[in-house]
């Protein structure tokens, strides 16, 4: 199986730096010198010459990209790794895949529903829960509001505070 560990986007400077929505905890290990990445949708091998933090975003410069317009070929791309390469997670630490499909269960035992994306934003992960009762729900993949996640048992266990289930239930009126 494979695992998103970046994205593309798009080219910094003339040289073909490429800038990295980084999707890993690991950035330094999985964008150092000679890190072979699988790129999606081309399935095309990208080995990393070098990368760079660049004022709070990766900066990497892959083989056989050597200029701007050969950098802006790779924009929109998925990076990944192999999972059988992949290594341990820390505990408390999550691949996307073990998360999708995973029941939300309220702390007071009902169910929300199934977890069906997680969403990067650059502050925190967002779990994409689709409700049973039909709606969707987007929950913050923080301690405080996911207290529990049980792999094995297949749940999540969710302790909203007021108002968050309730967030999408009402409809934009018209005026």
């Amino acid at each position: 199986m494979e695992l998103v560990v970046g994205r593309i986007g798009r080219p910094h400077g003339v040289r073909g730096e490429v800038s990295v929505d980084v999707r890993t905890d690991d950035p330094d290990r999985r964008y150092a010198p000679g890190v072979v990445l699988i790129a999606d949708p081309s399935r095309r091998s990208l080995t990393v010459v070098r990368s760079r933090w660049h004022h709070g975003r990766l900066l990497v410069h892959f083989e056989g990209s050597d200029d701007r317009v050969a950098a802006d070929g790779l924009r929109g791309q998925l990076l990944m790794v192999d999972s059988a390469t992949a290594g341990e997670t820390e505990p408390g630490e999550y691949w996307d895949h073990q998360l999708v499909g995973l029941s939300a269960m309220h702390v007071n035992g009902t169910r929300i529903g199934e977890v069906y994306e997680v969403i990067h934003l650059p502050g925190s992960e967002l779990l994409a829960v689709r409700r049973d009762d039909g709606g969707e729900v987007l929950i913050p993949f923080v301690e405080a509001i996911v207290p529990t996640v049980d792999v094995a048992g297949g749940q999540v266990v969710v302790d909203p505070p007021e108002g968050l289930l309730e967030i999408n239930d009402s409809a934009p009126t018209e005026s």
